[in-house]
Protein backbone atom coordinates (compact mmCIF):
# COMPACT_ATOMS: atom_id res chain seq x y z
CA UNK A 1 0.00 0.00 0.00
CA UNK A 2 1.09 3.15 -0.58
CA UNK A 3 -0.15 6.94 0.20
CA UNK A 4 -2.65 8.05 -1.50
CA UNK A 5 -1.89 11.78 -3.47
CA UNK A 6 -4.18 14.80 -1.51
CA UNK A 7 -3.77 17.77 -1.72
CA UNK A 8 -2.70 19.72 1.90
CA UNK A 9 -4.19 18.41 4.69
CA UNK A 10 -7.82 19.16 5.98
CA UNK A 11 -6.91 18.61 8.92
CA UNK A 12 -4.01 19.71 10.67
CA UNK A 13 -3.04 17.58 13.60
CA UNK A 14 -0.61 19.91 16.14
CA UNK A 15 3.23 18.97 15.51
CA UNK A 16 5.60 18.52 18.73
CA UNK A 17 9.51 18.30 18.47
CA UNK A 18 10.55 15.93 21.03
CA UNK A 19 14.16 17.99 20.43
CA UNK A 20 13.22 21.05 21.14
CA UNK A 21 14.23 22.49 24.95
CA UNK A 22 12.47 25.43 24.41
CA UNK A 23 10.26 26.22 27.66
CA UNK A 24 6.93 26.50 26.01
CA UNK A 25 7.55 23.07 24.52
CA UNK A 26 9.17 20.96 27.46
CA UNK A 27 5.84 22.62 29.04
CA UNK A 28 3.56 21.31 26.48
CA UNK A 29 4.80 18.02 26.92
CA UNK A 30 4.79 17.83 30.56
CA UNK A 31 1.10 18.77 30.05
CA UNK A 32 0.16 16.13 28.12
CA UNK A 33 1.81 13.56 30.25
CA UNK A 34 0.18 14.65 33.35
CA UNK A 35 -3.19 15.04 31.89
CA UNK A 36 -4.63 12.93 34.27
CA UNK A 37 -8.44 10.95 33.90
CA UNK A 38 -10.57 13.34 36.70
CA UNK A 39 -13.02 15.12 35.46
CA UNK A 40 -13.37 19.11 36.46
CA UNK A 41 -14.60 20.16 39.35
CA UNK A 42 -17.74 21.54 38.19
CA UNK A 43 -18.36 18.20 36.76
CA UNK A 44 -17.68 16.46 39.94
CA UNK A 45 -19.80 19.02 41.62
CA UNK A 46 -22.71 18.79 39.40
CA UNK A 47 -22.47 14.76 39.37
CA UNK A 48 -22.68 15.24 43.04
CA UNK A 49 -25.67 17.20 42.70
CA UNK A 50 -27.54 14.27 40.89
CA UNK A 51 -25.86 11.58 43.48
CA UNK A 52 -27.23 13.09 46.50
CA UNK A 53 -30.88 13.07 44.24
CA UNK A 54 -31.30 9.57 43.26
CA UNK A 55 -29.75 8.47 47.26
CA UNK A 56 -33.01 10.52 48.10
CA UNK A 57 -35.48 10.61 45.62
CA UNK A 58 -35.02 6.96 44.18
CA UNK A 59 -36.80 6.02 41.43
CA UNK A 60 -38.42 9.27 40.76
CA UNK A 61 -34.92 11.48 40.32
CA UNK A 62 -33.41 8.63 38.06
CA UNK A 63 -36.56 9.20 35.88
CA UNK A 64 -36.32 13.11 36.24
CA UNK A 65 -32.79 13.16 35.40
CA UNK A 66 -33.37 11.00 31.95
CA UNK A 67 -36.08 13.45 31.26
CA UNK A 68 -33.29 16.39 31.34
CA UNK A 69 -30.32 14.72 30.59
CA UNK A 70 -31.78 11.95 27.64
CA UNK A 71 -30.83 8.32 28.22
CA UNK A 72 -34.77 6.72 29.37
CA UNK A 73 -36.88 4.22 27.40
CA UNK A 74 -39.58 5.87 25.58
CA UNK A 75 -42.35 3.26 27.33
CA UNK A 76 -41.08 4.90 31.02
CA UNK A 77 -39.88 1.43 32.19
CA UNK A 78 -36.16 1.84 34.16
CA UNK A 79 -35.37 -2.00 34.44
CA UNK A 80 -36.07 -4.61 31.86
CA UNK A 81 -35.71 -7.82 33.54
CA UNK A 82 -33.89 -11.46 32.37
CA UNK A 83 -36.31 -12.98 30.62
CA UNK A 84 -37.04 -10.08 28.45
CA UNK A 85 -33.25 -9.85 27.51
CA UNK A 86 -33.40 -14.08 27.23
CA UNK A 87 -36.03 -12.94 24.67
CA UNK A 88 -33.95 -10.75 23.05
CA UNK A 89 -31.34 -13.06 22.61
CA UNK A 90 -33.72 -15.56 20.88
CA UNK A 91 -34.33 -12.76 18.34
CA UNK A 92 -30.89 -11.56 17.41
CA UNK A 93 -30.07 -12.50 13.79
CA UNK A 94 -27.81 -15.48 13.06
CA UNK A 95 -24.51 -13.39 11.77
CA UNK A 96 -25.03 -10.93 15.21
CA UNK A 97 -25.45 -13.43 17.33
CA UNK A 98 -22.26 -15.68 15.65
CA UNK A 99 -20.37 -12.42 16.37
CA UNK A 100 -21.22 -11.92 19.78
CA UNK A 101 -20.34 -15.45 20.52
CA UNK A 102 -16.97 -15.46 19.29
CA UNK A 103 -16.69 -12.40 21.31
CA UNK A 104 -17.61 -13.64 24.20
CA UNK A 105 -15.60 -16.81 24.07
CA UNK A 106 -12.75 -15.08 23.40
CA UNK A 107 -13.11 -13.00 26.63
CA UNK A 108 -13.98 -15.82 28.69
CA UNK A 109 -11.02 -17.41 27.56
CA UNK A 110 -8.43 -15.12 28.60
CA UNK A 111 -10.46 -14.14 31.35
CA UNK A 112 -10.55 -17.92 32.83
CA UNK A 113 -6.53 -17.51 33.36
CA UNK A 114 -7.07 -14.99 35.68
CA UNK A 115 -8.63 -16.27 38.74
CA UNK A 116 -6.51 -15.52 41.82
CA UNK A 117 -6.10 -18.72 43.85
CA UNK A 118 -6.67 -18.64 47.83
CA UNK A 119 -3.02 -19.55 49.42
CA UNK A 120 -1.86 -20.34 53.10
CA UNK A 121 0.51 -19.90 54.99
CA UNK A 122 2.51 -20.30 58.00
CA UNK A 123 4.41 -17.72 59.40
CA UNK A 124 5.51 -19.60 62.65
CA UNK A 125 4.30 -23.19 64.14
CA UNK A 126 1.18 -22.01 65.60
CA UNK A 127 0.26 -19.30 63.33
CA UNK A 128 -1.00 -19.91 59.84
CA UNK A 129 -2.85 -17.15 57.54
CA UNK A 130 -5.12 -17.50 54.83
CA UNK A 131 -5.62 -15.56 51.94
CA UNK A 132 -8.76 -16.75 50.84
CA UNK A 133 -10.15 -15.05 47.51
CA UNK A 134 -14.18 -14.69 47.04
CA UNK A 135 -16.34 -13.60 44.27
CA UNK A 136 -18.52 -10.41 44.83
CA UNK A 137 -22.04 -10.58 45.47
CA UNK A 138 -23.28 -8.49 43.29
CA UNK A 139 -21.87 -5.68 40.71
CA UNK A 140 -22.87 -3.15 38.59
CA UNK A 141 -21.36 -3.11 35.23
CA UNK A 142 -21.79 0.63 33.38
CA UNK A 143 -21.86 0.50 29.53
CA UNK A 144 -21.85 3.95 27.26
CA UNK A 145 -24.47 4.56 24.85
CA UNK A 146 -26.52 7.10 23.69
CA UNK A 147 -25.37 8.13 20.55
CA UNK A 148 -24.17 4.44 19.46
CA UNK A 149 -24.69 1.06 21.65
CA UNK A 150 -21.77 -0.55 22.74
CA UNK A 151 -22.54 -4.41 22.87
CA UNK A 152 -18.76 -4.96 23.17
CA UNK A 153 -18.28 -2.90 26.73
CA UNK A 154 -20.86 -5.17 28.00
CA UNK A 155 -18.76 -8.29 27.20
CA UNK A 156 -15.94 -6.98 28.46
CA UNK A 157 -17.19 -5.77 31.98
CA UNK A 158 -19.75 -8.79 32.16
CA UNK A 159 -17.92 -12.14 31.01
CA UNK A 160 -14.99 -11.73 33.42
CA UNK A 161 -17.96 -11.26 36.19
CA UNK A 162 -19.06 -14.32 34.58
CA UNK A 163 -15.82 -16.25 34.92
CA UNK A 164 -15.20 -15.04 38.55
CA UNK A 165 -18.66 -16.27 39.99
CA UNK A 166 -19.98 -12.94 40.79
CA UNK A 167 -23.73 -14.04 42.24
CA UNK A 168 -25.31 -11.08 40.68
CA UNK A 169 -24.80 -8.61 37.79
CA UNK A 170 -26.65 -5.71 36.28
CA UNK A 171 -25.61 -3.66 33.31
CA UNK A 172 -26.58 -0.07 33.20
CA UNK A 173 -26.75 1.10 29.73
CA UNK A 174 -28.68 4.47 28.14
CA UNK A 175 -31.19 3.90 25.45
CA UNK A 176 -30.26 5.81 22.13
CA UNK A 177 -32.48 9.30 21.65
CA UNK A 178 -35.36 7.58 20.45
CA UNK A 179 -35.82 6.05 23.66
CA UNK A 180 -34.87 2.52 22.24
CA UNK A 181 -31.83 -0.05 23.35
CA UNK A 182 -30.45 -1.49 20.41
CA UNK A 183 -31.35 -5.17 20.15
CA UNK A 184 -27.84 -6.16 19.44
CA UNK A 185 -26.62 -4.91 22.96
CA UNK A 186 -30.00 -6.59 24.57
CA UNK A 187 -28.85 -9.76 22.89
CA UNK A 188 -25.66 -9.88 24.53
CA UNK A 189 -26.77 -8.97 27.82
CA UNK A 190 -29.42 -12.12 27.32
CA UNK A 191 -26.30 -14.31 26.17
CA UNK A 192 -24.36 -13.56 29.27
CA UNK A 193 -27.29 -13.89 31.57
CA UNK A 194 -27.50 -10.77 32.90
CA UNK A 195 -30.23 -10.04 36.00
CA UNK A 196 -30.86 -6.91 35.02
CA UNK A 197 -30.62 -3.57 32.49
CA UNK A 198 -30.58 -0.67 34.13
CA UNK A 199 -32.27 2.17 31.27
CA UNK A 200 -30.47 5.40 32.51
CA UNK A 201 -26.61 6.80 31.57
CA UNK A 202 -24.23 9.14 33.14
CA UNK A 203 -24.41 9.92 36.84
CA UNK A 204 -28.30 9.02 37.81
CA UNK A 205 -27.05 5.00 36.47
CA UNK A 206 -24.22 5.00 38.93
CA UNK A 207 -26.26 6.58 41.49
CA UNK A 208 -29.09 3.99 41.08
CA UNK A 209 -26.27 1.28 41.24
CA UNK A 210 -24.52 2.34 44.02
CA UNK A 211 -27.72 3.23 46.20
CA UNK A 212 -30.28 0.82 44.48
CA UNK A 213 -33.75 1.60 43.58
CA UNK A 214 -36.16 0.04 45.85
CA UNK A 215 -38.98 1.61 44.12
CA UNK A 216 -38.42 0.20 40.75
CA UNK A 217 -40.04 -2.77 39.02
CA UNK A 218 -38.38 -5.01 39.61
CA UNK A 219 -36.54 -3.43 43.04
CA UNK A 220 -32.69 -2.38 42.56
CA UNK A 221 -30.28 -3.38 45.11
CA UNK A 222 -27.28 -2.15 45.67
CA UNK A 223 -24.25 -3.22 44.23
CA UNK A 224 -20.85 -3.81 45.88
CA UNK A 225 -18.76 -2.73 42.89
CA UNK A 226 -19.40 -0.59 39.68
CA UNK A 227 -16.80 -1.16 37.11
CA UNK A 228 -16.81 -0.04 33.29
CA UNK A 229 -16.05 2.79 30.77
CA UNK A 230 -17.75 6.29 30.40
CA UNK A 231 -18.18 9.70 30.38
CA UNK A 232 -16.48 12.67 32.18
CA UNK A 233 -19.94 12.74 34.38
CA UNK A 234 -19.90 8.74 34.98
CA UNK A 235 -16.27 9.32 35.53
CA UNK A 236 -17.20 11.87 38.47
CA UNK A 237 -20.03 10.10 39.60
CA UNK A 238 -17.97 6.89 40.17
CA UNK A 239 -15.14 9.16 42.05
CA UNK A 240 -18.10 10.35 43.95
CA UNK A 241 -19.82 7.37 44.85
CA UNK A 242 -16.15 5.20 45.68
CA UNK A 243 -16.58 5.87 49.04
CA UNK A 244 -19.42 4.28 49.37
CA UNK A 245 -18.92 1.24 47.00
CA UNK A 246 -15.98 0.02 45.09
CA UNK A 247 -14.83 0.95 41.50
CA UNK A 248 -12.29 0.04 39.19
CA UNK A 249 -10.98 2.97 38.31
CA UNK A 250 -11.58 6.53 36.97
CA UNK A 251 -11.57 6.28 32.80
CA UNK A 252 -11.77 9.45 30.71
CA UNK A 253 -11.96 10.03 27.00
CA UNK A 254 -10.25 7.10 24.74
CA UNK A 255 -6.86 6.89 23.92
CA UNK A 256 -4.95 6.27 20.59
CA UNK A 257 -0.92 6.32 20.02
CA UNK A 258 1.13 4.55 17.42
CA UNK A 259 4.85 4.36 17.36
CA UNK A 260 6.22 4.42 13.60
CA UNK A 261 9.11 4.48 12.11
CA UNK A 262 10.29 4.92 8.42
CA UNK A 263 9.17 1.61 7.80
CA UNK A 264 5.70 1.80 8.78
CA UNK A 265 3.10 2.36 6.35
CA UNK A 266 1.26 4.72 6.13
CA UNK A 267 -2.37 3.82 5.32
CA UNK A 268 -1.94 1.13 8.08
CA UNK A 269 -1.17 4.31 10.86
CA UNK A 270 -3.77 6.66 9.76
CA UNK A 271 -6.29 3.84 10.08
CA UNK A 272 -5.17 3.12 13.55
CA UNK A 273 -4.88 6.37 14.21
CA UNK A 274 -8.39 7.32 13.67
CA UNK A 275 -9.91 4.24 15.37
CA UNK A 276 -10.01 5.94 18.63
CA UNK A 277 -10.82 8.96 17.64
CA UNK A 278 -13.97 8.11 16.45
CA UNK A 279 -15.10 7.47 20.13
CA UNK A 280 -15.61 11.06 20.98
CA UNK A 281 -14.73 14.93 20.04
CA UNK A 282 -12.46 14.48 23.22
CA UNK A 283 -10.43 11.54 22.19
CA UNK A 284 -6.76 12.18 21.77
CA UNK A 285 -4.69 10.18 19.14
CA UNK A 286 -0.78 10.96 18.53
CA UNK A 287 1.43 9.67 16.62
CA UNK A 288 4.98 9.52 17.81
CA UNK A 289 7.43 8.63 14.99
CA UNK A 290 11.38 9.37 14.13
CA UNK A 291 10.25 10.05 10.32
CA UNK A 292 8.81 13.42 9.08
CA UNK A 293 8.15 11.77 5.44
CA UNK A 294 5.92 9.08 7.41
CA UNK A 295 4.42 12.09 9.36
CA UNK A 296 3.25 13.78 6.05
CA UNK A 297 2.02 10.97 4.65
CA UNK A 298 -0.01 9.92 7.43
CA UNK A 299 -1.95 13.23 7.78
CA UNK A 300 -2.43 12.80 3.38
CA UNK A 301 -4.03 9.89 4.63
CA UNK A 302 -6.30 10.68 7.27
CA UNK A 303 -8.19 13.20 4.82
CA UNK A 304 -8.56 10.87 2.35
CA UNK A 305 -10.01 8.15 5.10
CA UNK A 306 -11.84 10.86 6.60
CA UNK A 307 -14.77 11.12 4.14
CA UNK A 308 -15.62 7.51 3.69
CA UNK A 309 -16.40 7.66 7.58
CA UNK A 310 -19.64 7.85 9.03
CA UNK A 311 -18.58 9.77 12.13
CA UNK A 312 -16.23 12.16 9.96
CA UNK A 313 -17.41 15.03 11.90
CA UNK A 314 -16.41 13.53 15.35
CA UNK A 315 -13.25 12.58 14.05
CA UNK A 316 -12.39 15.73 12.35
CA UNK A 317 -12.96 17.63 15.33
CA UNK A 318 -10.89 15.29 17.73
CA UNK A 319 -8.01 15.01 15.41
CA UNK A 320 -7.90 19.06 14.99
CA UNK A 321 -8.13 19.43 18.84
CA UNK A 322 -6.86 16.38 20.37
CA UNK A 323 -4.61 14.94 17.56
CA UNK A 324 -0.62 15.14 17.80
CA UNK A 325 2.37 14.32 15.45
CA UNK A 326 5.32 14.21 17.90
CA UNK A 327 8.73 14.20 15.77
CA UNK A 328 11.08 12.22 17.80
CA UNK A 329 15.24 12.65 16.47
CA UNK A 330 15.38 8.69 17.28
CA UNK A 331 13.71 5.51 18.45
CA UNK A 332 15.22 6.13 21.91
CA UNK A 333 13.53 9.52 22.09
CA UNK A 334 10.06 8.33 20.97
CA UNK A 335 10.35 5.35 23.33
CA UNK A 336 10.71 7.42 26.38
CA UNK A 337 7.88 9.86 25.54
CA UNK A 338 5.42 7.26 24.69
CA UNK A 339 6.23 5.39 28.13
CA UNK A 340 5.99 9.24 29.93
CA UNK A 341 2.39 9.82 28.01
CA UNK A 342 1.21 6.04 28.93
CA UNK A 343 -1.16 5.71 26.31
CA UNK A 344 -4.70 3.39 26.93
CA UNK A 345 -3.69 2.12 23.87
CA UNK A 346 -0.68 1.51 21.90
CA UNK A 347 -0.03 0.68 18.59
CA UNK A 348 4.00 -0.23 17.54
CA UNK A 349 4.88 -0.21 14.05
CA UNK A 350 8.60 -0.36 14.12
CA UNK A 351 11.07 -2.76 12.40
CA UNK A 352 12.11 -4.52 15.50
CA UNK A 353 8.85 -4.48 17.70
CA UNK A 354 9.30 -7.09 19.71
CA UNK A 355 12.64 -4.89 20.93
CA UNK A 356 10.21 -2.01 21.29
CA UNK A 357 7.31 -3.83 23.24
CA UNK A 358 10.31 -4.67 26.14
CA UNK A 359 11.32 -1.66 27.03
CA UNK A 360 7.86 -0.12 27.16
CA UNK A 361 6.41 0.22 30.54
CA UNK A 362 3.63 2.19 30.70
CA UNK A 363 0.63 1.22 28.67
CA UNK A 364 -2.84 -0.15 29.27
CA UNK A 365 -2.96 -1.97 26.22
CA UNK A 366 0.22 -3.07 23.27
CA UNK A 367 -0.68 -3.88 19.96
CA UNK A 368 2.25 -5.58 17.86
CA UNK A 369 2.86 -5.16 14.26
CA UNK A 370 1.20 -3.87 11.14
CA UNK A 371 -1.68 -7.47 11.50
CA UNK A 372 -2.67 -5.72 15.01
CA UNK A 373 -5.02 -3.03 14.60
CA UNK A 374 -6.63 -1.40 17.91
CA UNK A 375 -9.87 -2.80 16.46
CA UNK A 376 -8.83 -6.25 16.98
CA UNK A 377 -8.78 -6.16 20.95
CA UNK A 378 -11.68 -3.98 21.09
CA UNK A 379 -13.94 -6.09 19.91
CA UNK A 380 -12.57 -9.95 19.22
CA UNK A 381 -8.59 -11.21 20.59
CA UNK A 382 -10.34 -11.76 23.77
CA UNK A 383 -8.07 -8.78 25.53
CA UNK A 384 -10.36 -6.77 27.72
CA UNK A 385 -10.69 -2.93 26.55
CA UNK A 386 -11.75 -1.09 29.56
CA UNK A 387 -8.19 0.72 30.19
CA UNK A 388 -6.62 3.13 32.10
CA UNK A 389 -6.66 6.30 30.79
CA UNK A 390 -5.70 10.17 31.31
CA UNK A 391 -1.64 8.48 32.40
CA UNK A 392 -3.38 6.26 34.97
CA UNK A 393 -1.26 3.51 32.75
CA UNK A 394 1.62 3.78 35.04
CA UNK A 395 0.01 2.50 37.82
CA UNK A 396 -3.40 0.60 37.00
CA UNK A 397 -4.07 -2.01 34.64
CA UNK A 398 -6.74 -3.89 31.98
CA UNK A 399 -10.58 -4.54 33.64
CA UNK A 400 -9.94 -8.30 34.53
CA UNK A 401 -11.38 -11.18 36.28
CA UNK A 402 -9.39 -9.61 39.57
CA UNK A 403 -11.63 -7.01 39.70
CA UNK A 404 -14.86 -8.73 40.36
CA UNK A 405 -13.76 -10.30 43.87
CA UNK A 406 -11.39 -9.63 47.14
CA UNK A 407 -9.65 -11.07 48.90
CA UNK A 408 -10.23 -12.64 53.26
CA UNK A 409 -7.47 -12.67 55.45
CA UNK A 410 -8.17 -15.81 57.89
CA UNK A 411 -5.96 -15.94 61.12
CA UNK A 412 -5.26 -19.29 62.56
CA UNK A 413 -3.65 -18.51 65.83
CA UNK A 414 -2.79 -21.28 68.47
CA UNK A 415 -1.12 -21.61 71.93
CA UNK A 416 2.49 -21.99 70.91
CA UNK A 417 1.85 -19.30 68.00
CA UNK A 418 0.45 -16.83 70.52
CA UNK A 419 3.52 -17.52 72.67
CA UNK A 420 5.87 -16.77 69.80
CA UNK A 421 4.69 -13.24 69.25
CA UNK A 422 3.70 -12.54 72.81
CA UNK A 423 6.43 -9.99 73.63
CA UNK A 424 6.68 -8.36 70.12
CA UNK A 425 3.08 -7.35 71.15
CA UNK A 426 3.64 -6.36 74.23
CA UNK A 427 6.32 -4.38 73.25
CA UNK A 428 4.77 -2.37 70.04
CA UNK A 429 1.56 -1.93 72.01
CA UNK A 430 3.38 -0.61 75.16
CA UNK A 431 5.12 2.18 72.66
CA UNK A 432 1.97 2.85 71.07
CA UNK A 433 0.00 3.13 74.35
CA UNK A 434 -2.45 0.73 73.35
CA UNK A 435 -2.73 -0.67 76.58
CA UNK A 436 -5.83 -2.90 75.59
CA UNK A 437 -4.19 -4.59 72.84
CA UNK A 438 -0.95 -5.92 74.99
CA UNK A 439 -3.72 -7.07 77.44
CA UNK A 440 -5.75 -9.24 75.16
CA UNK A 441 -2.71 -11.26 74.58
CA UNK A 442 -1.56 -11.40 78.18
CA UNK A 443 -4.66 -11.94 80.22
CA UNK A 444 -4.64 -15.50 77.85
CA UNK A 445 -1.30 -16.65 79.56
CA UNK A 446 -2.77 -15.37 82.87
CA UNK A 447 -2.06 -18.20 85.49
CA UNK A 448 -0.56 -20.11 82.85
CA UNK A 449 3.19 -21.26 82.85
CA UNK A 450 5.41 -20.16 80.39
CA UNK A 451 6.29 -24.00 79.55
CA UNK A 452 2.89 -25.06 78.80
CA UNK A 453 3.02 -24.50 74.84
CA UNK A 454 0.79 -27.16 73.18
CA UNK A 455 0.24 -28.54 69.77
CA UNK A 456 -1.63 -26.82 67.71
CA UNK A 457 -5.27 -27.16 68.73
CA UNK A 458 -4.58 -28.87 71.39
CA UNK A 459 -5.76 -25.88 74.39
CA UNK A 460 -7.75 -23.30 74.41
CA UNK A 461 -7.66 -20.20 76.73
CA UNK A 462 -8.84 -20.69 80.48
CA UNK A 463 -12.80 -19.54 81.45
CA UNK A 464 -11.62 -16.32 82.95
CA UNK A 465 -15.53 -15.88 83.91
CA UNK A 466 -14.94 -19.30 86.36
CA UNK A 467 -12.29 -17.55 88.10
CA UNK A 468 -14.71 -14.34 89.06
CA UNK A 469 -16.08 -14.15 92.76
CA UNK A 470 -19.75 -15.04 93.17
CA UNK A 471 -20.32 -16.41 89.34
CA UNK A 472 -20.56 -19.88 88.84
CA UNK A 473 -18.94 -21.58 85.64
Amino acid sequence: MTASPSLAPVVRMRRLDLASAAPADVLERGSLCRRGAVPDEGIRSGARAILDAVRTGGMAAVVDAGARFGGSLADGRLVIDRDELRAARDRLERDDRRALDQAIDHVMRFASTQRPATTRTTIVPGIEIERRWLPLGRVGCYVPGGSAPYPSSLIMTVAPARVAGVGEIVVASPADSAGVVHPVLLGAAGLLEVDALLVAGGAQAIGALAFGVPDATPPLLPVDRIVGPGNAWVTAAKLEAAGIVGIDLPAGPSEGMVLADDSADPVLVAADLVTQAEHGPDSPAILVTTSPAVADAVEREIDALLPRLERRAILARALATHGRIALAPDLDAAIAFVDAYAPEHLSIDVRDPEAAVARIRHAGSIFVGPWAPESAGDYATGANHVLPTGGLARSADALAVEAFGRFTQIQRVDERGLAAVRETVGRLATAEGLTAHRNAVETRFRDRPATAIHDVGASRPANRAANRPGETA
